[in-house]
Parts: C-alpha cells; sequence; structure tokens
C-alpha cells in the first residue's frame, strides 16, 4: 500500500495539469540551482560555488523525507502543495537576501554553515513538493517522473539567457516566479480560487521585482569576498561571470573585475604616438621580456582581457596579433563599446584581430603557426554557471595542452607564461614539467635548453606581486637569444631564474638537470608533477599531506593561500556535507520515528538507492570536465550535458514501467546496460574529442547529446523500478531509499571532486558505472525476499 494513498487512480482526469506543476517545480528549483553557483562564485570564492550541488541535493532529500508529515489525499493535498510551494518563492527571496548579506562576513565554516542551511530552505521545500506528487501518483512514477526531470532540463536550458538577461539575483528571483506559478496551478487543481488569484499575484509582483531591481538595484550584490566592493561605473553579467568596471584608485586607470575578484587593466595608450616612457611601460614589465627576443613576431594571446598584451604585442612591431577572449562582455561590450575610447580603440586597429572563445579550443581548431603564444596570469577561478568544483578548472594548463601550443609554434617561436612567483617555486615549476613533457612527445630530449625563466618584483615575493615569466622555445634558443635575454634582464631589472649556461643553482636548475625525475618530484615539498585532460587541476599544488599545515600556516596575504585555498575548502565542504548527510539520515528515526527495518532483504536492498544516488552524480561531473574541451566553453559543457542527462533520464523513467513490468531480471539488464555503456564512455570521449575537433558547435552538441543519451536513458531507469519494487514490497521503506539516495548523492557530489583531483575523470566515471554493479549485487542478494513478499 503506498504511504500516500493514492486517490488520483481511474478518476483523476487533469493529468496533464499535475504533470505542468511538476515540471514547473522541478525547472524551477534547476534555475536556483545553477543560479547560486554564480552567486556563490561572486560573493564567496569560486570554491564555494560547487556548495550549490550539495544544497540542493541535501534539501531535496530532506524535504523528501519531511514530507511525510503532511500526508493528505487528493485536493486536499493539492492546496497543501500550492501553499508549499507559496513559500517556497518567499524563501528563496529570503535565502537570497541572507546570502548577499553574508558575503561580507569572513568565509569560515561558521559562515559556510550558515550559507548552507540558508540556502537548503528553497530546496527542501521543492523536495518535500515533488515527494508528494510522487508519492500521491505513485501508479504512475515512471511518467511524473519523467516529467520531473523534462521541467529540470528546461530550468538547464534558461537559466542561461536568464543570467545574461537579468544577472544573478534576477535569475534567482525569477525562480521564485516559477514556483509562484506552480502554487497557483496547484490551487487550481484543489479548486481553490482564493489560492489560484493569490499565486498569479504572487508572480506578477516578483515579475515586477525583477524589472525594478534591474533598473534600481534593491537585491544585489554589495559585498564579497568578505568586504564592501569599490564604487562600480558598469555592472553586467552573463551566464559565466559578472563583469564590472571601475577605476584604479593609484592611478584613475580603467580596471575590469571578474567575479568581483580577479582583474584586468584597460591600456590608455596612444600606440600610434608612443612616446620613450610610454614604450618603456609597456615593454619594461614581465610579460613584455618575450618581445626583447621577438619583436615584430606573429603573435596569438590567449586571454586577451582588457588588452595589455595586445598593446605590448602592437608595441613591439607586430603587424598581427590575435587575442582569444572567453568573455564576450569583456571582448565585445567593454573594450569595442561602452569604453573603446579608454584604450584608443585598441581591439579596433587592423593589427588585431580579436575572436571570443576558449583559448585552448581556438588553438586546437587553428591552422596557423605563431612566433609568440602568449598567456600572462590567465587564471580559471571565476567558476562557470556548471558550479562543479571540477570545472574551476578550464584545460589551458595540461601536458595536452602544451603539446597543442608547441605545435602551432614555427621553429623559432616562442611560449610565453607569467604566472605567480613563490618561494618555493610552485606554477613557474608545473609549467615547465607540462611542457618538457610535451616536448618529449615532439621529439626535443634536452629540454634545458629551450627554457628562460625570469622573475619580476622580487620583494614582493611572500605578499602580492611578484611574478615568473616562462619562456619555451619550440627549438633550443639560439646563442643571440641568450644574449639579448641577458641584456634584457639587466636592463630592466629581472632577476634570473633559469638561462642554460648561466644559470644560478636554485630550484629551477636542479629540476632541469635532475637525473632521476621521479625521485625529484617525490622529495620536492609541492606537488608540480605535470596534470593530464584527464586530471586537470594545475593550480593545486600542496601535497595531500600537507594540507593541513596549509591551511593554519599560510600567510593569508600571499597569492599562494588564495590559488591553494581551494583543496583546504573542499575539505570544510565535506564536513558541512557530513553534517548534512547525518542530518538526512537522521530524519526517519528522530522525527518520523521510523527505526532502519529489519525485514529480510530491505536493509541490504536499501544500498540499492545509495548506490544510483552517487552513482548518479559521479557519472554526471565526469562527463561535463570531459567534455568541456569539445564544445569549447565550459557553460556549453554544462548546458548539453546535463540537458541530455535529464531528458535520456526522463525517457528512461518513462518507458520504465513498460521496459522493465516489475522483473528483477529485465532490471538487471537495465543496471547491466548502465555499466558497461558508461565504461565505453570512460574509454571512447578523448578519441572523439580529437576526432571532432574542428567540426562546427552545433554539430558537436549534437554529437554530445547522441553520445550521452544511451548512458541517460538506461540510467533513468533503475530509480522508478526500484521504488515501485519497494513499495510493493516494504512500503514504510520508501522514506529511507529517498533518504539514502539524496545522502548518496550529497557525499557523491563532493566525492566525486575528489576522485577527479586524486584519480582523474576517467577513474571517476568508472567508479559511477561500478556503483550500477553494486545496486545489481545489491537486488540480485534480496531477489528472493522480494518475490517472498
Amino acid at each position: 500500500m503506498s504511504i500516500v494513498s493514492s486517490s488520483l487512480s481511474g478518476k483523476f482526469t487533469a493529468w496533464p495539469i499535475l504533470y505542468g506543476a511538476v515540471a514547473l517545480t522541478t525547472g524551477a528549483t534547476l534555475i536556483l540551482e545553477l543560479s547560486l553557483t554564480r552567486i556563490f562564485s561572486v560573493v564567496f570564492y569560486y570554491h564555494f560555488a560547487f556548495l550549490a550541488i550539495s544544497i540542493a541535493l541535501f534539501g531535496l532529500g530532506s524535504g523528501g523525507v519531511l514530507s511525510y508529515y503532511i500526508v493528505a489525499r487528493g485536493e486536499k493535498l493539492f492546496h497543501r502543495l500550492g501553499v508549499l510551494s507559496a513559500l517556497n518563492s518567499g524563501a528563496v527571496v529570503l535565502s537570497l537576501a541572507l546570502i548577499l548579506n553574508l558575503a561580507g562576513k569572513p568565509s569560515g565554516f561558521q559562515t559556510l554553515a550558515m550559507v548552507y542551511f540558508a540556502a537548503a530552505l528553497p530546496f527542501l521545500l521543492s523536495g518535500m513538493i515533488v515527494s508528494l506528487a510522487i508519492a500521491e501518483t505513485i501508479h504512475r512514477v515512471d511518467r511524473v517522473y519523467f516529467y520531473d526531470l523534462v521541467g529540470a532540463a528546461g530550468g538547464c536550458l534558461l537559466v542561461i539567457p536568464l543570467l545574461n538577461i537579468v544577472g544573478g539575483p534576477g535569475a534567482l528571483l525569477s525562480a521564485a516566479v516559477l514556483f509562484a506559478a506552480a502554487a497557483a496551478v496547484w490551487f487550481g487543481l484543489a479548486r481553490a480560487t482564493t489560492g489560484r488569484v493569490l499565486g498569479v499575484a504572487l508572480a506578477l509582483f516578483l515579475v515586477a521585482l525583477i524589472i525594478v531591481n534591474k533598473r534600481k538595484p534593491i537585491l544585489d550584490i554589495s559585498s564579497a569576498k568578505g568586504s564592501k566592493l569599490a564604487a562600480e561605473i558598469f555592472v553586467q553579467w552573463n551566464s559565466f561571470s559578472r563583469i564590472s568596471v571601475r577605476q584604479d584608485p593609484k592611478d584613475q586607470s580603467l580596471l575590469v573585475v571578474i567575479d568581483a575578484d580577479a582583474t584586468t587593466g584597460i591600456p590608455q595608450f596612444d600606440l600610434d604616438n608612443l612616446t620613450d616612457k610610454d614604450r618603456a611601460e609597456l615593454t619594461a614589465h614581465g610579460p613584455g621580456f618575450p618581445y626583447q627576443l621577438r619583436p615584430g613576431a606573429k603573435t596569438l594571446i590567449i586571454g586577451a582581457g582588457g588588452g595589455w598584451d595586445v598593446a605590448r604585442a602592437i608595441a613591439s612591431g607586430s603587424k598581427d596579433v590575435t587575442g582569444v577572449e572567453i568573455n564576450p562582455i569583456i571582448a565585445e561590450t567593454i573594450m569595442r563599446g561602452r569604453f573603446q575610447g579608454s584604450s584608443h580603440g585598441l581591439y579596433a586597429r587592423p593589427e588585431a584581430h580579436i575572436v571570443v572563445e576558449d583559448g585552448r579550443s581556438f588553438v586546437r581548431r587553428s591552422k596557423d603557426k605563431y612566433q609568440l603564444l602568449q598567456a600572462t596570469l590567465v587564471d580559471t577561478w571565476a567558476s562557470t554557471a556548471a558550479g562543479a568544483f571540477a570545472l574551476s578548472e578550464n584545460n589551458l594548463y595540461t601536458s595536452e595542452a602544451f603539446e597543442d601550443y608547441l605545435s602551432h609554434l614555427t621553429d623559432d617561436g616562442v611560449l610565453a607564461f607569467t604566472r605567480w612567483g613563490f618561494d618555493p617555486p610552485r606554477e613557474s615549476l608545473r609549467l615547465l614539467s607540462l611542457a618538457r613533457q610535451a616536448m618529449y612527445k615532439l621529439g626535443e630530449h634536452d629540454f634545458a635548453r629551450h627554457v628562460i625563466v625570469v622573475r619580476e618584483d622580487v620583494q614582493r615575493l611572500n605578499t602580492w606581486g611578484a611574478t615568473d615569466t616562462v619562456l619555451i622555445s619550440r627549438k633550443p634558443f639560439r646563442v643571440e637569444d641568450l644574449e639579448k635575454a641577458a641584456l634584457a634582464a639587466a636592463k630592466g631589472g629581472f632577476e634570473i631564474l633559469y638561462l642554460p649556461g648561466q644559470s644560478p643553482d636554485n630550484q629551477f636548475s636542479s629540476f632541469l638537470t635532475a637525473k632521476d625525475q621521479a625521485a625529484w618530484f617525490r622529495d620536492y615539498p609541492y606537488d608540480v608533477t605535470p596534470v593530464p585532460d584527464d586530471r586537470p587541476f594545475f593550480f593545486y599544488t600542496v601535497q595531500p599531506r600537507d594540507i593541513w599545515n596549509f591551511k593554519t600556516t599560510a600567510t593569508h596575504e600571499n597569492a599562494d593561500f588564495k590559488v591553494n585555498l581551494a583543496v583546504p575548502t573542499l575539505f570544510s565542504l565535506l564536513g558541512v556535507s557530513l553534517l548534512a548527510t547525518f542530518i538526512t539520515l537522521a530524519l526517519p528515526p528522530f522525527l518520523l520515528k521510523a527505526r532502519l527495518p529489519r525485514e529480510p532483504g530491505v536493509p541490504t536492498f536499501l544500498l540499492y538507492f545509495l548506490c544510483l544516488g552517487a552513482g548518479y552524480i559521479l557519472v554526471q561531473v565526469g562527463l561535463i570536465q570531459k567534455l568541456v574541451l569539445f564544445l569549447g566553453h565550459p557553460t556549453y559543457a554544462l548546458t548539453v550535458v546535463i540537458f541530455s542527462m535529464l531528458v535520456s533520464s526522463g525517457l528512461g523513467s518513462y518507458a520504465s514501467r513498460r521496459l522493465v513490468r516489475g522483473n528483477d531480471n529485465r532490471l538487471t539488464y537495465a543496471l547491466c546496460a548502465v555499466t558497461a555503456i558508461v565504461t565505453i564512455l570512460a574509454f571512447s570521449v578523448k578519441p572523439i574529442i580529437d576526432a571532432g575537433e574542428g567540426l562546427p558547435l552545433p554539430v558537436k552538441m549534437l554529437i554530445t547529446v547522441l553520445l550521452i543519451a544511451p548512458a541517460g536513458f538506461a540510467m533513468g531507469i533503475p530509480f522508478p523500478s526500484g521504488l515501485t519494487r519497494l513499495e510493493h514490497w516494504h512500503s514504510p521503506s520508501v522514506r529511507w531509499a529517498w533518504s539514502l539516495n539524496a545522502a548518496a548523492s550529497v557525499l557523491g557530489s563532493c566525492g566525486a571532486i575528489f576522485l577527479a583531483i586524486y584519480l582523474g575523470l576517467r577513474m571517476t566515471l568508472l567508479i559511477g558505472a561500478a556503483l550500477y554493479l553494486v545496486a545489481l549485487v545489491t537486488l540480485k542478494l534480496t531477489s528472493k525476499h522480494a518475490v517472498a513478499q
């Protein structure tokens, strides 16, 4: 017997309206989740953006359990669903206000916990709504679950235009509008005219609030990263960033600020009338050093930003400069639009060819070769709308990426990467480890002759500002190159960290001359081993054994603390997730007075739902990150992968009743299919990426959908089939199934990142596939007991 006895069976005729209400709820929930990742990335650090996934899963799972307090039938249930939806609309607004208020506080465990549980409230209410709807319609769980996933897929598609049009706070308020609309639909099903009118009125009020908030901000970001924002003269959002422009208090020049954190300046030089002082300012700094060796070079700049490197290249005499900038707000709206005059029309000059695209993707599809390929402090600190911690890296700094870069250089070509300088060095050494591995694959074995490293602003080494510029030549540096480098270093006041033939005795020379590289890496205090596309975590150099020491002793004023803060933050997130998981699992016994069932086979079968929850999220995180490079942008990967999985899983759910028919053997085939298909994906994605790199984006998107659809379809079958099986076998245990599935999803979302960082993305997918195999084992172990019932 169903926990909520279905009063709809056989006499209910408004199924399309009910399906629509469920779809509105889940669509609003996904918009809320993905919008929160953007808000978190701006007001905290991008590491916290991943928190939204854990919050959503915790809230939905807990709401599913708490829904058993609101047992009702028929129209009375619909009225309660209307009330919950209306309350949820208000909860979204309240959560937004609390998060914006907490943005000004230091980011510690207490702040993290407050944010976690404040933001979880709307998800908790969503979980209650969806759980009650499914419980009331358990005999149609396959169809209701289908519309659940289709609604979420619709939310996935809507979130990008919403972020582009109304920004992060506006997108959250848009989720509130959909909850209010769902309230009106639920009240309509309950034949409660007053409630329906109030739901429509609430939705219209929130639409008006979005419009007013867009023109004159009421709920907006005024503080971020624990401090109040400086005065801004321009602000615009898109799906993967919040871009603002403010004046630099030092010289009143304009700074472009990304997610209230990373900055890129706008050079204000008239390149047709440069003074000697102007030329010195452009070429005297570390990023200008490469032009001392390759003046007038055909140049490719990754991460053009506000245009400083573009200006340097043109000032050095370059007539062909290609600048690749991933953010259209920076490249188009600011540099070619509203603030074009501030740079004297830099991006409109005939020498400059500006492309809006991910830098690595552009290089992979480019047929040209360049004399100089430059990337200056190109960081991926700004999270994408995906919010997944794994997406904080975008494959710019991997061994395969360096193969791409080096293969696009002329024989006299040079790579020039500028990164933060540390003592002992981290990022600059890892650049060398990546380049050396790539060089070996390209047939160059005397790597030490291909390297020059200089440091600027040595006096700021232990704070902010010291930078290392690493030059890597396609062929060994010529004698005249080394003479030019030595002269330029002496003239510009650079410290030479490595120069073939005259290098000081330091970590760079010991690394480049070490005979046993494995031993050198093992003994070095930081992890500077090369990272592949399968594990693209370039910035995380703190060894696992040293994380606690780093967290407690690192100087907060140093760039190193900010860069490596991500891994300790991940441990904090794990702690909060464990607390949330404990609460989720404690709800049935402490609030609902339900102990773990003791009927033979039931506890074992509950592990089935734990495996499904963890397995699904592992596969999803792995596929999103794997396909970023193929689709050319993290936002595209997010949208296409999640949309494909939701729709195909929804179709699998819709077909599950017909395909499985309560037969354990048929369910066995579905679980085996998931394991097999995901395993094939783990090994086939990279060859597909390599083969399709030159295809148009729409074709790539279609290939991605076709690639994911079989796995998604198969993954949509086990959960509703398992619920139906448990409902007929031991219905009180359904609440435990919801709890365990939610708990596994919360920990799985965090665990997916640990696995990706330390084992790689392929292994993350394989472990996800293996969990479906474990679910199969629990199914087989309980078959006799289930049949006996």
